[in-house]
C-alpha cells in the first residue's frame, strides 16, 4: 500500500488475480491505493467469480485511481450456481462490460486509452482473447491427444465445468472470433504509436514453460498470439494467470505477470524466501532496479 501524493510523478500499474473471494486477498485489495492523483492502474482479470464482487472491487479502486483498465479472466466468466446473475458465455461478458461502463473503468469493447505519462505515449490495449488448446505439453500433437494426457494427469482446469462459451459451440471457437476481433483493432492503431498490451492469457507460450503440471498450458492462451508483442510494436506485455508473479523478456520486449495469487501461494513463496515486487507494480516508468 502506498500512500497518495498530488506532487509525484503519475504512473502505469498493474495488479491481476486478486481473487477477492479470499478474505486476504480482499483485505489487500481493499488496500490497494494510488500513490498520485495521475496514477492508473491495469486489472489484468481474476477479480472474482461473482458479478457483483467484480464490479464493487473495480469500483473501489476506480474511486483511487485516475483511470482503471479491466479485463476479464477465466474466473470472471465462471457461472456458478450461487451468483444471482446467471449469464453464460458471451452474455455474461457483455454484461460485466456494461457493469464496467457504469462505474467508468475502460473494457476491452472500448476506445484504446493513451497513457501520455513517463514512458509514453503508448497506446494501452485491454484485450480479451481466451485460449484454445494449442499450448499442447511435449509428446501430444493434436488437442483430442492433449486433453487425454490432461485428464490422465489429473490436471484439468475447472473452466471445463464452469466456463461456458455459449452461443459459440466450443471455447476454442470463442477465442477464435476474439482474436480476429482484437487483430483488426489493433491493426488499426496509428503505426506509430508503441503499445502495452494487456491480456489475463499470457500472449506467448513461454512463460508456461515453468508451470509444474505442464499439461495446465493447455488452458493457458493460443499460439496464434505468439508473435504480437513484436507485431503490434508493444514496449510492455501486462498479463496474468499463472500466479506466477515476475518479469521476463522476449524479442527486448518486457512481460509483467501481475498476479496477487491464492494466500496459499504467497504462503508457500514465504516458506521458500521468495520475494515478489508489491502490489501494484509499476509498469511505466521502467522501475529502477
Amino acid at each position: 500500500m502506498t500512500s497518495r501524493s498530488s506532487s509525484s510523478a503519475p504512473r502505469l500499474l498493474a495488479v491481476s488475480d486478486l481473487h477477492v473471494r479470499y478474505p486476504e486477498n480482499r483485505t489487500i485489495a481493499h488496500d490497494l491505493r494510488a500513490g498520485s492523483d495521475g496514477d492508473w492502474l491495469i486489472v489484468a482479470g481474476d477479480v472474482a467469480e461473482r458479478v457483483d464482487d467484480v464490479i464493487s472491487t473495480l469500483g473501489l479502486l476506480r474511486e483511487r485511481f485516475a483511470r482503471v483498465i479491466w479485463v476479464p479472466g477465466n474466473h470472471e466468466l465462471w457461472t456458478r450456481g450461487k451468483d444471482p446473475v446467471q449469464l453464460r458465455g458471451e452474455h455474461r461478458y457483455r454484461h460485466l462490460v456494461e457493469q464496467c461502463r457504469t462505474i467508468d473503468v475502460v473494457t476491452p469493447e472500448d476506445p484504446f486509452p493513451v497513457w501520455t505519462g513517463d514512458g509514453g505515449p503508448v497506446t494501452i490495449a485491454p484485450l480479451f482473447l481466451l485460449y484454445d488448446y494449442s499450448f499442447r505439453p511435449a509428446g501430444t500433437s493434436s488437442t483430442a491427444e492433449a486433453m487425454a494426457a490432461a485428464y490422465r494427469a489429473g490436471v484439468v482446469c475447472t473452466d471445463e465445468h464452469l466456463l461456458h462459451p455459449d452461443p459459440y459451440p466450443t471455447r476454442a471457437a470463442w477465442c477464435d472470433a476474439r482474436v480476429a476481433d482484437a487483430e483488426k483493432r489493433l491493426t488499426a492503431i496509428d503505426p506509430s504509436m508503441p503499445t502495452v498490451l494487456v491480456n489475463h492469457w499470457p500472449l506467448t507460450r513461454f512463460p508456461t514453460q515453468v508451470l509444474r503440471y505442464p499439461e495446465f498450458a493447455l488452458w493457458c492462451g493460443t499460439e496464434r498470439t505468439a508473435d504480437w508483442h513484436v507485431r503490434f510494436r508493444a514496449t510492455l506485455v501486462v498479463y496474468g494467470h499463472l500466479h506466477i508473479p515476475r518479469v521476463t523478456w522476449e524479442d527486448d520486449v518486457r512481460f509483467v505477470e501481475a498476479s496477487l495469487g491464492y494466500p496459499r501461494e504467497r504462503r508457500s513463496r514465504d516458506a521458500r524466501g521468495i520475494t515478489v515486487d508489491p502490489l501494484p507494480r509499476q509498469v511505466l516508468p521502467v522501475p529502477d532496479r
